[in-house]
């Protein structure tokens, strides 16, 4: 089994915000091993060769077409990367299953076919399922032979999925009939297994394997859709369904515990997905750009262009950087563990709950910007359907929708942390309360450093305080009714978000020097860039927060605390911005990836 060297031991989700991450400790793309990379070879050749071609027949919605492509992904081991060999597995690490998810989240459609098999089907049974149950289902899932399918979302309880109206009504024998309606299902039109929550008596909620073929199991029509037209999404449809006891997934009652763990995967999963469709996306605008010739210049030659392709850049380096840090997290938590194990798997998740959402946020606006800017890069040719850039824009619009909405997730980021501090897991209120007093007193200047990014390591340390300052604001002034504050929560995910990425973003930076000297400058570039922008978004956001929760003499003192904290030397983001351009143009492609 692969694993990954790491100076990391214990694992606690949200700790970066309260402590100092030592330079050279996080995972990223350039410690990729050389079995990652014929991993990845693999992902490529069957993405570029066998999926993108038949892209158009595929939303014709010829599912038989899908479920061959399902099959033969099955057939090369990219369904079951991170899964035991003796469920058919191929026995990887996270990494290696993050360099196929990104390879695969190019080809759009059947991108979300194979992530709602690997992430929501074949995730939940390796977490949640009996050895019996795996023994079962894992195998044909992990194959290709079966497809499966996750049914969480209903009409009436999309975000709200505990609020489920579909019932599973206890027999005299253990069995159990369910009853309801399942919406907005992908692979719904042709999935074999259905992983369906439903109340156990209208009250406990639970996790259900339903085979296709039970009676009562039925799928609607397709639903027309703004994007995604070849993969399938349809209603499932449930009556009268008598399911064996054993086909309960977990315990009764604690179908919370699949939801959320497996929602926390896909939505890391999601952020790989739009890893590698802004990566593909980059290229496109690039060459575009380059070939397109406006005033007798390319238009590549032009600073309003430079600025939108080296944006692009810095904001998908940044997501990069947070995935695989994330990563070396998962694998350092399951190193020397038994794969057959789940244990360490489904605490890891849970443990990384906020670091998943952060991603999922992060990464699907991410997407939507760099697709957004190809299409105006393309001009009257990326408002059609000739040039790829109209259907990747629609296709990736569903996901700040998947996995939970973003405006859900930005409220899990902040309660989450708020939570396992009221707990006694994370020592967020000492720490907010340690920076009252700083603020009180402030310390003296420090001095100038002339190491590597120096003055952004110290706005990093900026931006946590920041995020302290308005937590232990918001906590004082709203106790137990915090959750009822939305706007506010909002803002501290964004600073959160905006912190972890520019942390990561630096520190891989650093490491560059050392682990990718060819790019060494250009990370560094990127993470400058991220850096400079970030700061300005932190402070409009802590403002707007404490404008929210004081006036008068109070707001002032506040806002001059925020002065002192976030006083960040700018960069010159127009000369980092063309370089990076520059350098997408000359490899006429994103060239920070792994």
């Amino acid at each position: 089994m692969t694993t990954m060297a790491t100076t990391t031991t214990g694992i606690t989700g949200g700790i970066w915000l309260l402590e100092e991450t030592v330079p050279g400790s996080i995972f990223t793309p350039e410690r990729l091993t050389d079995e990652h990379r014929l991993i990845d070879q693999t992902a490529e050749e069957f993405v570029t060769k066998e999926v993108m071609p038949n892209h158009d027949q595929l939303e014709t919605k010829d599912w038989d077409l899908a479920r061959r492509l399902v099959s033969r992904a099955g057939e090369l081991g990219l369904m079951g990367t991170d899964v035991p060999e003796a469920y058919g597995g191929v026995e990887l690490d996270k990494a290696a299953s993050v360099v196929v998810g990104s390879r695969l989240g190019q080809s759009g459609s059947f991108g979300s076919t194979f992530g709602a098999q690997t992430g929501l089907a074949i995730m939940p049974l390796q977490c949640f399922g009996t050895d019996t149950q795996k023994a079962k289902y894992l195998g044909k899932l992990v194959s290709g032979e079966w497809v499966g399918a996750y049914c969480l979302s209903e009409a009436g309880s999309g975000s709200d999925a505990l609020s489920a109206k579909t019932r599973a009504t206890r027999q005299d024998d253990g069995s159990f009939v369910l009853n309801g309606e399942k919406m907005w299902i992908t692979n719904g039109g042709f999935a074999d297994l259905f992983i369906v929550f439903a109340k156990v008596d209208g009250e406990q909620f639970t996790a259900f394997l339903v085979e296709r073929g039970y009676p009562g199991v039925s799928t609607g029509k397709e639903e027309h859709k703004m994007g995604l037209h070849g993969s399938s999404t349809t209603p499932v449809l449930l009556q009268d369904v008598r399911v064996p006891a054993e086909s309960v997934l977990g315990e009764v009652g604690r179908g919370h515990k699949v939801a959320f763990n497996t929602l926390n995967y896909g939505r890391f999963k999601l952020a790989v997905a739009a890893s590698g469709g802004a990566a593909s996306a980059i290229g496109e605008a690039a060459r575009y750009a380059a070939e397109r010739h406006q005033f007798g210049r390319p238009i590549a030659s032009f600073g309003a262009i430079k600025h939108k392709l080296g944006e692009m850049a810095v904001r998908a380096y940044a997501v990069d950087s947070m995935i695989f840090r994330t990563t070396g997290l998962f694998d350092a938590a399951l190193a020397d563990h038994d794969p057959a194990d789940a244990g360490p798997l489904r605490n890891i998740l849970e443990e990384l709950a906020v670091e998943c959402a952060i991603l999922k946020v992060a990464g699907s606006e991410m997407i939507q910007y760099v697709l957004d800017e190809n299409v105006q890069i393309h001009g009257g040719n990326g408002f059609v359907k000739d040039y790829p850039a109209e259907r990747h824009y629609r296709d990736a619009r569903v996901n700040r929708i998947f996995e939970g909405t973003n405006e859900i997730n930005r409220l899990l980021i902040p309660g989450t942390l708020i939570r396992r501090a009221l707990k006694g897991g994370l020592p967020l209120v000492a720490a907010a309360t340690q920076l009252q007093d700083e603020i009180m007193n402030p310390p003296a200047l420090t001095e100038p450093s002339d190491a590597p990014l120096a003055d952004q390591l110290r706005a990093v340390a900026a931006f946590k305080k920041t995020v302290l300052m308005v937590l232990g604001l918001a906590m004082q002034r709203y106790g137990e009714k915090l959750s009822d504050e939305q706007e506010i929560l909002s803002w501290a995910a964004d600073i959160l978000i905006d912190t972890f990425a520019a942390e990561s973003a630096v520190l891989r930076a650093l490491q560059a020097a050392t682990e990718a000297p060819n790019t060494a400058d250009l990370q560094t570039d990127a993470a400058c860039v991220y850096v400079s922008d970030a700061a300005a978004r932190v402070e409009s956001a802590a403002r707007s927060a404490l404008a929210a929760m004081a006036e008068g003499d109070t707001l002032r003192l506040h806002l001059a605390a925020l002065r002192r904290l976030l006083k960040v030397t700018p960069v010159n983001t127009v000369l980092l911005r063309r370089r990076l351009a520059d350098a997408v143009v000359d490899r006429a492609g994103y060239m920070l990836g792994g």
